[in-house]
Formats: structure tokens, C-alpha cells, sequence
């Protein structure tokens, strides 16, 4: 087997590695009933993308949350 090969198969075993990983995520938030509420602050934003970056920690007891998010205001 060549260099190039073994590359290509551990980009390919990462790649899959990841998604599962945003998979269970996604499926955590959505056992927690985010995706049901009303989104229209940061903070219930933010707690959506930790909890799915989490990923499989959310099943090991990582209930990741946001409680204070602030967004730079426009200039006048």
C-alpha cells in the first residue's frame, strides 16, 4: 500500500468519524427538545451548536448550555 493510500483511507476514517460524531449531536438536541422551541435569543442558539458539537459527551453527562451571550450592537 502506498503513502498516498494510507492517507486517503485515514481522511476518509476521519470524515465518517466526524459526521457520526455531529450526528449523535444533532440527535441530543433533539431528544432535549431544541429544535421545538422558540430559537430567537443567542443564548438558546448557542446552547443548540455546543450540545451539538458535544456530540457523544451530551450521553455521558455533558449538558453544555449558554446562559449569557451578548452581540456587538451596529454602530450609529
Amino acid at each position: 500500500m502506498s503513502c498516498e493510500a494510507g492517507y486517503s483511507r485515514a481522511m476518509r476514517l476521519g470524515s465518517v468519524v466526524v459526521l457520526v460524531w455531529l450526528l449523535i449531536g444533532v440527535a441530543a438536541t433533539y431528544q432535549r427538545h431544541y429544535f421545538q422551541q422558540n430559537n430567537d435569543s443567542c443564548a438558546k442558539a448557542g446552547t443548540v451548536v455546543v450540545t451539538v458539537l458535544a456530540g457523544p459527551l451530551n450521553y455521558l453527562g455533558a449538558n453544555p448550555k449558554v446562559h449569557d451571550c451578548k452581540l456587538p450592537q451596529p454602530s450609529k
